[in-house]
């Protein structure tokens, strides 16, 4: 009876271990793309979290999940998706932000003008972000916010041949930060986002972005048809008149 209690024992330790040896390459990876900085004064405290959503983060988050609740391989190309199209990648440099207070409530609106990133040699402000930032935080609050991936002129990637990118917080948000600015760097010179898109959740995101288009340019083709039945109709009355003049 010892002895089997023993080698039970022993199973669920080595179990423990395998779990944990498992699991440390995963929160090597979380914790390289995910950055903290904190700030005190006069009573004021304030923690300042910006995780950077690199392709190799999103694969470690996807994978460290599907171990913790024993997911199949369905489970978690669905989980994929669900957080690929969360994260909209194909549009966007997705970043998570997480504020803790410890102190008075901390204003951060208008939230759009207090964040930004520096791709390169040009500052970029948000696209979209999570509206409850624009509230006054007492305690925690985190969302995603959502830079832009191309040039508005030349659709160009603005990642690139990009090195490293800085994302940085106003120091105007709190007395505790000011006047200093809160930079968060990455580099990101190897990060390469398409390869996430294989599998099934890559074909159903790809067919999502192929209805998305095919509706866009049915919505074009009938404005085409619409034009074209104008000038159809002009050259019509055009033409009547001009035959109207000749036989007078």
């Amino acid at each position: 009876m010892r002895k089997t209690l023993i080698s039970g024992l022993a199973g669920v330790a080595i179990f423990v271990f395998s779990a944990a040896a498992w699991a440390a390459p995963y929160d090597e990876v979380l914790n390289r793309w995910q950055k903290t900085q904190k700030f005190s004064d006069a009573g004021e405290t304030i923690a300042i979290t910006v995780t950077y959503y690199s392709s190799e983060y999103i694969e470690a988050l996807v994978q460290s999940e599907a171990e913790k609740n024993l997911w199949t391989a369905d489970e978690l190309e669905m989980h994929k998706y669900q957080l690929l199209k969360t994260l909209r990648l194909d549009d966007t440099i997705p970043v998570k932000f997480q504020f803790e207070v410890m102190g008075p409530t901390l204003h951060l609106a208008p939230f759009g003008q207090q964040v930004w990133i520096w791709i390169g040699k040009k500052r970029y402000d948000p696209v979209d972000f999570d509206p409850r930032f624009n509230f006054g935080v007492t305690e925690k609050i985190d969302g995603m916010v959502y830079f832009p991936r191309f040039d508005e002129k030349t659709g160009k990637d603005l990642l690139e041949g990009v090195g490293s990118v800085k994302v940085v917080v106003s120091g105007g948000i709190s007395m505790a930060v000011k006047p200093v600015n809160v930079d968060f760097i990455w580099d990101v010179g190897n990060d390469d986002p398409s390869r996430l898109y294989g599998g099934q959740a890559g074909s159903r995101l790809e067919m999502d972005r192929l209805i998305k288009r095919l509706a866009n340019l049915n919505r074009e083709k009938e404005e085409c048809e619409q034009r074209l039945g104008e000038l159809n109709s002009e050259i019509s009355t055009v033409e009547a008149r001009m035959k109207e003049l000749q036989q007078q």
